[in-house]
């Protein structure tokens, strides 16, 4: 365990919090390899009943994938490798057998908003942000359409896409992507109020419960992995993406 990863716990439930607060708790492959074994080790506890994902710090949730990675593909084959690593890291969430809520204090971008999709409840603040960025980094978006389309229909889903527009707390929850909206202080306090809700319902059914969905959604998330590594490899093979993000971090770059 790394100070990347920190857990607590709270009577039955284990809170997992992302600890990169200087980069917005971005995470690069290390990190979700780590993150994907903390939740494995998390399902196999008999005393964890509820997980509760959140960042620390009060800007971000997380930002998603860190660019300062990416940036430095120089081929399709490694853009190609680098995204079939993702399968393992979002079947991590979605083969949990207990509930599992995303604790949005801040910033959910590109791929950590869809790892908070894929979370059972996401409880927020006015000033959560969410959405699907990719494109500004000039990276083509596979997972995030797949995910919004069923939670927000097609037409919503083609407009974040294509835009890379982020959506605030109040529209994530008139959207019905942020279940809970409470003031700023009270996230957690309410996702662990919800969590010790769900912790006490029968575990059997809640596993089988999580199965049956899990199986409704399979075949459209295989065939995105399958289309999707073609997808990427093309988008980086270009160099349109590690130009977009060069040019993000000269943006940002102190003037001389």
């Amino acid at each position: 365990m790394t100070q990347n990863i920190l857990l607590s716990n709270e009577q039955s439930t284990t809170v997992v919090t992302l600890n990169r607060t200087e980069k917005l708790n971005a995470w690069n492959t290390a990190m979700r390899v780590e993150l994907s074994k903390v939740l494995g080790e998390l399902n196999a506890d008999d005393g964890t009943r509820a997980i509760v994902i959140t960042g620390a710090g009060d800007r971000a949730f997380s930002a998603g994938q860190d660019l300062g990675e990416t940036m430095q593909f120089s081929s399709g084959e490694e853009a190609l490798a680098w995204f079939l690593t993702w399968r393992e890291f979002y079947d991590s969430l979605r083969q949990l057998d207990k509930p599992c809520l995303a604790a949005l204090n801040g910033v959910a971008a590109g791929s950590a908003f869809q790892f908070a999709m894929l979370t059972d409840v996401r409880v927020g603040h006015a000033g959560s942000r969410m959405g699907q960025p990719e494109i500004n980094s000039g990276i083509p978006s596979v997972l995030g359409p797949l995910l919004m389309t069923p939670r927000l229909g097609l037409s919503r889903t083609v407009e974040l896409t294509l835009t890379g527009r982020m959506m605030d707390g109040d529209e994530c929850y008139r959207i019905g992507l942020i279940h809970h909206l409470v003031a700023p202080g009270e996230v957690m306090e309410k996702s662990l109020e919800v969590a010790a809700l769900l912790a006490s319902k029968p575990p059997t059914a809640m596993r089988l419960n999580r199965r049956r969905f899990r199986e409704m959604t399979q075949a459209d998330f295989d065939d995105a992995f399958e289309k999707g590594a073609a997808i990427q490899a093309e988008g980086f093979a270009s160099g349109e993406p590690q130009k977009a993000m060069q040019a993000f971090f000269d943006a940002r770059s102190p003037k001389n």
